[in-house]
Formats: structure tokens, C-alpha cells, sequence
């Protein structure tokens, strides 16, 4: 079955970044949707990629998935890897598995091998944006709690993002982190995301301060460019480390797996390649003995649904990522959005990736510019105290 038309709509969902999706149609009316990962003054030259691509698959058959991220990477790429050209393939390659599935009458699982489990637990991000001082964090964390969720993921570090801090922005960590801790109790994951902000020499000091506080892991402490880095902070904790997701393929993971530089990894299925290179992926770090955590600064809309259809194949799964504020959009978009209950979604029985999309809402929702944003002007933010 041919790709008869092809289409790349950015849409602004109402909270931060607009989002890119995907529309095949097929020749004989079927409609696959995809996502791929946008990045606020980003979202514009991954759509743009996204589109250029879709040129090149319309014509081909559908079913053809693995041949056609091939072609795409080797010939249409000419194997030059970016940030850009996989979250265009992600989403391109998302909405073949969902047109397939519909084609077929299957949900995706069933085609990637079937399921491991029937529900796939998820943490909670995005209800932390913006807030400042551990009280702040606390009673939002208290909320979070009692709308379901079991795991939250924040990041406890004041801005600015800067690889050496002063000691008040460690102390600054552990306090936020210690509020919400007395505030949600001990039962409550706490998944803390660094954002590849720090040297080691402060990674592993805020490691060392947190581990009483018992932490469910701490995410990215360093740039991914250097492994070693993170592998440094992986040694001199007991707090699981996670990297993984600016890392483009299965190739870009050989370093995480070579040098030991995490426990869990964190591919994101709208920028890594899709769903079948993030099922390649966790099938590498299977034989490292890495678990898998699917990240997901996506949409809960098909960026979710296809996460949790891999997640569902994968025997290393662990938890996947739920942005809470586009939980609402998604709701507008599609009645089938999933949505958590008791910390878990259940697996989508419905075909392909189990979504009707009301194309309608989507389009009544166009992408927006995204407002200039107030980078850095002075030097005066760079000194930092050991």
C-alpha cells in the first residue's frame, strides 16, 4: 500500500513549545499520524526537515518501514546525523507503524512482537515549570500526588544553566529536593533531572548530599558529549544515573554502553529514530544489563501512545514520562489521549497506535512564534565557589 500524500503540521498546543505531527494518507484513504520532538526556536527547522523528507516517501509502500529509515539516512542524509534530521524521522517513521496497524487491524505491539506487560508505569514532568523556592515545589508536588500520580520528575537547580555553580545553588538543590521528599512522603518516586548542566566535581557533590533523600535517579548530571563525565558521577553515588536522551540512534549509545556511564537510559521515540530503533536500542542495553526509561518531552497524545506501545515490548522497561501540561491539549485532540490512573496506562487494544485524531481541533490550533527569550548578556553569571 503506497503513501499518497504526505504532511508535516506544527501546532501550538497552548503551554511552551509548539509540536510537530505527521499525516500520511494512504491510497486507499488510511491516515497515519506521527510525532516528532520539537525545541522551542527549534520546532521551525524540524519542520522543515520533516517536510523536505516527506517528499521522498511518498509513492513508497508503507510497509517498507526499516528500508525507508535506511534510504533516508544513507542517501537522502548522506549518513550527517542532527538533532533536526531524527526528530523528522521519528515522526515520519511513527506514522508508518500507525497506518500499518490500522491496514492490518492490529495495535503496534502486536506487529513489534507483542506485549511484556499490560499497563506501563509513568512519572510525572512539566507541573515544576517555573517554580522557585522549595515551598514552591512542595505544594505542587502535594497536587501532583493527589491528582494520581505515584513518580515526579523535577529539576531542583536555580537558573542560570551553567556547567560550574556557587554553593548556593547546590544548597538550593537539596532543599527543594528535601521539601518535596517531606512533603509526598517516602512511597513517592523522585526522579531528578539535571539537564546536562554540571562538572562532575558539583554532580557529584549534589549526589553525595541527596542520597538520604533517596532519589529514584539522577538524570543527565553532565554533558553527553563526555561519558567519561557522567561515568565519574556514576561511580561516586549509589543514586542511579541516567543519559540518553540527546543521543540520535543506535550508534550515538555505543559510548554509554562502552564506558558504563549509566544505569538506565532515556531514548526518546520522537527524536531517537522512531519505534523500532528505540526498541534496537533497549535490546543493546538488555545484553549491558541497562534498563530502559523511555523520556517523553512530547505530547501525550501519539508520542505517548507510541512510547508505551515499545515500552510494552521491551523486557528492560522501567517508567516512561508524562507531561502533565499537554495532558488537556491532548484531551481536545483525540478522545482515545491517554491518561495515567494510579501512576499507569494501560496498553491501547485499538489499532495501530490505538488514536482518532480530530484533524479539525489540530488545525484550529496553529504553531506560534516562539517569544525571543533573554539569553546571556554579561559575564557577571559565570563565576562560580568551590
Amino acid at each position: 500500500m503506497k503513501v499518497r500524500n504526505a504532511e508535516c503540521l506544527a501546532v501550538h498546543p497552548g503551554w511552551r513549545k509548539n509540536l510537530i505531527f505527521i499525516r500520511l494518507e494512504l491510497e486507499d484513504g488510511t491516515v497515519g499520524w506521527g510525532e516528532s520532538y520539537s525545541q522551542y526556536d527549534r520546532d521551525e527547522a524540524v519542520a522543515a526537515q520533516a517536510r523536505e523528507l516527506l517528499r521522498y516517501l511518498v509513492g513508497r509502500d508503507v510497509f517498507n518501514i526499516r528500508y525507508f529509515c535506511q534510504v533516508a539516512f544513507d542517501d537522502y542524509a548522506q549518513r550527517r546525523s542532527s538533532l533536526e534530521f531524527w526528530s523528522a524521522l521519528s515522526g515520519i517513521e511513527m506514522a508508518m507503524w500507525d497506518a500499518v496497524g490500522k491496514l492490518l487491524e492490529q495495535p503496534v505491539y502486536r506487529l513489534l512482537g507483542g506485549r511484556c506487560r499490560e499497563r506501563v508505569r509513568v512519572y510525572a514532568n512539566g507541573w515544576g515549570y517555573k517554580l522557585k523556592t522549595p515551598d514552591d515545589y512542595a505544594r505542587a508536588a502535594e497536587q501532583v500526588v493527589a491528582d494520581g500520580h505515584t513518580a515526579l520528575k523535577f529539576d531542583p537547580l536555580p537558573r542560570p544553566w551553567r556547567t560550574y555553580v556557587p554553593r548556593d545553588h547546590i544548597q538550593h538543590a537539596v532543599a527543594v529536593v528535601r521539601a518535596v521528599r517531606n512533603a509526598v512522603g517516602p512511597n513517592v518516586e523522585l526522579l531528578l533531572d539535571l539537564h546536562r548542566r554540571l562538572a562532575p566535581v558539583h554532580a557529584i557533590e549534589l549526589a553525595k548530599r541527596l542520597e538520604e533523600l533517596d532519589p529514584y535517579w539522577i538524570e543527565e548530571p553532565c554533558q553527553k558529549e563526555n561519558m567519561e563525565a557522567i561515568q565519574e558521577v556514576r561511580a561516586a553515588t549509589t543514586i542511579p544515573v541516567v543519559t540518553g536522551e540527546a543521543l540520535y540512534g543506535r550508534a550515538d549509545f555505543r559510548s554509554v554502553f562502552r564506558s558504563r556511564a549509566a544505569d538506565i537510559i532515556n531514548p526518546d521515540v520522537s527524536n531517537c529514530g522512531g519505534i523500532l530503533e528505540l526498541l534496537f536500542i533497549a535490546a543493546q542495553a538488555e545484553t549491558e544489563m541497562i534498563a530502559v526509561s523511555p523520556h517523553n518531552y512530547n505530547s501525550t497524545l501519539l508520542s505517548l501512545s507510541a512510547t508505551v506501545h515499545a515500552s510494552a515490548c521491551m523486557p528492560n522497561f522501567t517508567i516512561t514520562e508524562y507531561f502533565v501540561p499537554f495532558e488537556s491539549f491532548s484531551q481536545q485532540v483525540s478522545p482515545q489521549a491517554l491518561k495515567p490512573v494510579d501512576g499507569c496506562i494501560a496498553v491501547p487494544e485499538l489499532p495501530g497506535l490505538g488514536l482518532q485524531i480530530d484533524e479539525q481541533v489540530l488545525r484550529s490550533m496553529p504553531a506560534q512564534p516562539y517569544p525571543t527569550r533573554s539569553l546571556r548578556h554579561s559575564e557577571d553569571d559565570l563565576a562560580a565557589t568551590f
